[in-house]
């Protein structure tokens, strides 16, 4: 990597952008292809449901964790090489997830699955911003979000066929030829970048996040299961959280040489494009988490009927892309982020409504909004993000990026799955309070003769009827509260400062 103007050709442009997307969709394909599957999985290797969670989660958690070092590994060892071993692991943990025989295996294997894939987005974002000059990067940038957050939308349709006509295990089998295809092309076509040898990792700083994000992820899944504050193990984890924050913020503002430079957050919109994917990460996997089992739960769908009307999503996210990347430039960024709040809050106000008889019609035209926002969200957000940002900051900004990105995932996601669980013990308790041998509605001779709660079979089927309610209403205050977060963060487009597009770009280095 050299600097060089941003009018010199690039070689190979469009084989490296191709074999870079490649691998990114790869990675993030895996993030949500697995949910359809879960049932299926629960039921092979003896899990409960929330244990099952924990195959989604942990990916998430190690993609979170390994994601600030992959700028190090970078300057340490080469960009190429990085790339190399990163898809080599992914594709052998994807091997191994598909022959897991037990629930430690296949968590075990998906930590090491996110653990390989985290270096693939922020260094494949790295070669896209370094290969294109700024007036081109808006198109740059929407392709990139196509791979990055399609995937995610895709992989609920991809797993539901997969795991339909063959086994749940090939949802993991599908990483090896998509990832020999990117290795093969990386190996052809991209050049390696300089090495630093005398650069070291700050092993305190990222022991210190890494140690933080592992005790919140287990702190947020295991609070619910264990009682909270009432139990020994959940106060451990919360200390040591807290504990592990104020290690890290300390040592970063302290140190000569810190994991993640401070410097970064001297940029305004980096800063606030940090918080703006953290809860873009958080509404979006925690809606798509939510869609599953509301589909095939409440609502009976076959795993590839579920896959299926999510698909849409995705056509919403790769035509509004395509459409930010156009106008960024010529449209107010901060424009182009209200809109992809305001379609995000509407899609959630609408799935607000929802009942357990809504029409396929009516999850496709929500789901392809909620897709839209998508779309106008990620490119001009990551434009902002990078655009003043120095060029010698880049690396560490796109692992930080994609960090707050991932934590923001893992978070909503078990936010949302607490909450669930919560919300559906108490509106049973509450709709159940009706349901007594002296509600005047058990005098009907219908209604009686096969919901009698005098009787065992009668019950029983008052019971599932109650938790079937209970549950519908706990999923509607779910999608309450992502539409809530969608709104409450529109206030920081007022302190954005709209990126202006630079005449002269030769400060931005490309690939030779």
């Amino acid at each position: 990597m050299n600097a060089a103007p941003a009018t010199e050709p690039v070689r190979h442009r469009g084989m490296i952008t191709a074999c870079v997307v490649l691998a990114v969709i790869m990675q993030a394909l895996d993030t949500t292809i697995a949910n359809v599957a879960l049932p299926y999985m629960q039921g092979s290797i003896s899990a409960s449901s929330d244990q099952i969670n924990w195959v989604l989660t942990s990916y998430i958690v190690a993609a979170a964790i390994m994601t600030p070092p992959s700028a190090f590994l970078a300057r340490r060892f080469g960009r190429k090489q990085v790339l190399l071993w990163a898809i080599s692991g992914f594709v052998v943990s994807s091997i191994l997830c598909g022959l897991a025989q037990s629930l430690e295996e296949i968590i075990l294997f998906r930590l090491l699955q996110g653990l390989a894939g985290a270096a693939l987005v922020p260094l494949s974002q790295g070669i896209l911003l370094d290969i294109y000059s700024l007036k081109e990067r808006g198109s740059a940038m929407a392709l990139f979000g196509v791979s990055v957050m399609v995937g995610p939308v895709l992989g609920p349709m991809l797993g539901g066929w997969l795991t339909d006509n063959f086994s749940w295990r090939w949802v993991f089998f599908i990483n090896l030829p998509i990832g020999l295809l990117a290795l093969a092309g990386i190996i052809y076509y991209v050049s390696e970048t300089p090495t630093d040898t005398s650069s070291r990792l700050d092993w305190l700083g990222f022991g210190s996040l890494s140690v933080a994000i592992m005790a919140l992820q287990l702190f947020l899944d295991r609070g619910e299961q264990l009682g909270w504050f009432s139990s020994g193990e959940i106060l451990i984890e919360a200390e040591v959280a807290v504990a592990a924050i104020y290690v890290f913020l300390v040592h970063t503002f302290t140190s000569d040489t810190p994991f993640i430079s401070p410097n970064l957050f001297k940029d305004r919109n980096f800063s606030i494009s940090v918080i703006f994917i953290f809860i873009v990460g958080i509404t979006y996997l925690a809606s798509l988490a939510l869609m599953t089992p509301y589909l095939q739960t409440l609502m009976g769908y076959p795993v590839l009927t579920a896959g299926m009307v999510m698909g849409p999503r995705g056509l919403g996210t790769m035509l509004t892309m395509f459409l930010a990347g156009r106008l960024l430039g010529k449209v107010d960024t901060r424009l182009l982020l209200l809109t992809g709040l305001g379609l995000s809050a509407l899609s959630m106000w609408l799935m607000t409504g929802w009942t357990p008889n809504v029409s396929i019609q009516t999850i496709v035209y929500v789901g392809f909004i909620q897709g839209s926002s998508l779309g106008m969200l990620f490119v001009p957000l990551t434009t902002v993000a990078f655009t003043t940002l120095p060029v010698a900051l880049r690396a560490e900004g796109t692992g930080l990026y994609s960090l707050s990105r991932n934590v923001g995932s893992s978070v909503g996601i078990s936010i949302v799955t607490v909450l669930l669980a919560q919300n559906i013990q108490v509106n049973h308790a509450e709709i159940g309070a009706y349901v007594t041998p002296f509600n005047r509605v058990f005098d009907t001779w219908q209604i009686k003769s096969y919901l009698n709660p005098m009787v065992a079979s009668g019950r029983a089927t008052l019971d599932a009827m109650v938790t079937a309610q209970a549950s519908w209403v706990a999923y509607l205050d779910d999608f309450k509260l992502l539409m809530v977060l969608s709104l409450a963060v529109m206030p920081l487009l007022l302190i954005i400062k709209s990126p202006k597009t630079q005449a002269n770009d030769e400060s931005v280095p490309v690939m030779e």
